[in-house]
């Protein structure tokens, strides 16, 4: 197939690897300028939305308005084209882009991924996928090639946003709630690499626990997934939970956590740093 890239960050980089590497011809357009070994370089988005798909990695919903909405990409495309949107964005914006690809005409899926960067070299990403039945159909081959499994999440691209933003609460949720166990732990003579080791054989054994527990037992949080975009997923859940009207006491505290953080030089460390603050700043 033939193949654009929009936005070539550390996942965007590694998917075109795996494309590349499976055959695909790519071509990619980034802010950045970066390219990846054996993906043809194009000087502008649109050149990069005449293939047969095109993913959009771009970081947020304010980059996708401008490069795809403020240039009026939609309406130059190649009109079989099928459009991922793979970045992680708000649900109401979701929404929007739902209405600017039925005007152009575009057939396009929501298809936000869980895993970081070195997961999505490996190919071993969890694809949360929505859209028409015709364009997953058509869009398997590709999100095979970087996916362990395409989850489909139904025929409302809205859904697989609001899934994503929904996982990534739930993992801050459990660095909170580690941090937490933590300082009542500790102050109580038990090291956290013996109390980690408890909790990941008996009650918490998933990845999110796994991985995480690792930061906080050796206190370094080197960028995985930077807490910067971790805050800004949590407002995106925010958003979503007031245009429901729901009201969502641990997302509250861990917004309000994760933004101390962040406030206090933590944007670009990894998004578990979110636990160290805890942890250092919980004695009144």
């Amino acid at each position: 197939m033939n193949i654009g890239i929009i936005g070539l960050g550390a996942m965007g980089s590694a998917i075109a690897g795996n494309l590349i590497a499976a055959g695909h011809t790519v071509i990619s357009w980034s802010r950045s300028g970066r390219n990846v070994e054996g993906v043809t370089a194009v000087a502008s988005p649109q050149q990069a939305m005449q293939g047969d798909i095109t993913l959009t990695l771009l970081s947020d919903d304010a980059a996708i308005r401008d490069v795809l909405l403020e240039r009026d990409l939609l309406r130059q495309a190649n009109p079989t084209l099928i459009h991922i949107v793979v970045s992680t964005i708000s649900v109401s914006f979701s929404h929007e882009l739902d209405e600017h690809h039925r005007k152009a005409n575009i057939s396009w899926i929501a298809a936000p991924v869980l895993g970081r960067p070195d997961v999505a070299a490996q190919g071993g990403l969890n694809v949360l996928a929505a859209g028409s039945t015709e364009a997953l159909k058509k869009s398997e081959q590709v999100l095979n090639v970087i996916s362990k499994r395409i989850w489909n999440i139904g025929t409302t691209p809205a859904a697989a946003h609001a899934a994503k933003i929904a996982c990534n609460m739930m993992i801050t949720m459990a660095i909170e709630a580690m941090a937490e166990a933590v300082v009542l732990t500790e102050a109580n003579g038990l090291d956290r690499e013996r109390f980690f080791d408890l909790i990941l054989n008996t009650l918490f054994g998933s990845r999110s626990y796994q991985i995480y527990s690792r930061n906080i037992a050796a206190n370094v949080y080197e960028p995985g997934f930077k807490a910067s975009l971790g805050l800004k997923d949590l407002r995106l859940a925010k958003q979503a939970a007031e245009a429901s009207r729901a009201e969502l006491p641990m997302l509250q505290a861990v917004h309000q956590q994760m933004h101390k953080a962040v406030d206090a030089g933590g944007g670009n460390r990894d998004w578990s740093v979110m636990a160290d603050y805890t942890i250092r700043f919980s004695v009144i």
